[in-house]
């Protein structure tokens, strides 16, 4: 196996992990706590469900070392194609998002010990749950915020993929414009999150770039090897 097709097959793999593994802190732990607008069934429902709360916070810090590792791995894959874009990716999409997903992870840390009953003798109950509330809400914006780097790192991602020769030039474009997505959904979370989920529903086509470009690395390879077998 040419050590190009070796990188993007090893690169596809860790890529899918986190296709597979990142919704579940994402989407489900939050729709399975939060109860909107109520602060007291947010906080029962943290020690009704306490084990999958605590594999979300998990969730989150194998999130950002799952970053970490698809970057360089891209990197690895890439470097010989523009080794400045390649390490502007990893910035992008390793270190940002891997810092931001780890101080993120504390506010859900913070929301288990006030639903626990923290001992904080100025605060009756109904504060504490109203402070679990708002840690909770605090890790849904860290998540707006982490957004507009999971779009940003897209952009080089994506040229990358352009400049490369042994991958298709379609799927560079695809992951520019799922870049576009995930900034839009990030501007509709900071200024109209009335409007965040439509954006995101809309921007779906766009987002789904990176399961194409994982089962491509992952099934396909490069064409470096093909075209040198």
């Amino acid at each position: 196996m040419h050590p190009t097709d070796k990188a993007a097959r090893v690169a596809g793999a860790i890529y899918l992990f986190g296709v597979l593994t990142g919704p579940f802190s994402l989407v489900y732990v939050p729709n399975t706590i939060i109860v909107t607008g109520d602060a007291a069934a947010t906080a029962s429902n943290i020690l009704a469900h306490e084990t999958i709360f605590r594999l979300g916070i998990f969730g989150d810090l194998l999130t950002g070392v799952w970053a970490l590792a698809i970057t360089f791995a891209l990197y690895r894959l890439f470097k010989d194609v523009d080794q400045k874009l390649a390490a502007v990716m990893v910035i992008l999409g390793g270190v940002m998002p891997a810092g931001i997903l780890f101080v993120n992870s504390l506010n859900w840390i913070a929301a288990l010990m006030l639903a626990h009953g923290t001992d904080l003798a100025a605060l009756t109950s109904a504060q504490q749950d109203a402070l679990a509330m708002l840690f909770m809400h605090l890790h849904s914006k860290g998540n707006v915020v982490n957004s507009i780097f999971w779009g940003l790192w897209l952009f080089p991602f994506g040229m990358l993929v352009m400049r490369s020769g042994f991958l298709p030039r379609i799927l560079g474009m695809w992951l520019i414009g799922g870049g576009f997505g995930y900034l839009a959904v990030s501007f509709a979370g900071l200024f109209a999150p009335q409007y965040q989920d439509t954006v995101f529903m809309i921007s779906q086509p766009l987002l789904f770039s990176e399961l194409a470009i994982t089962f491509w690395l992952l099934v396909m390879g490069s064409r470096r090897s093909v075209s040198r077998s």
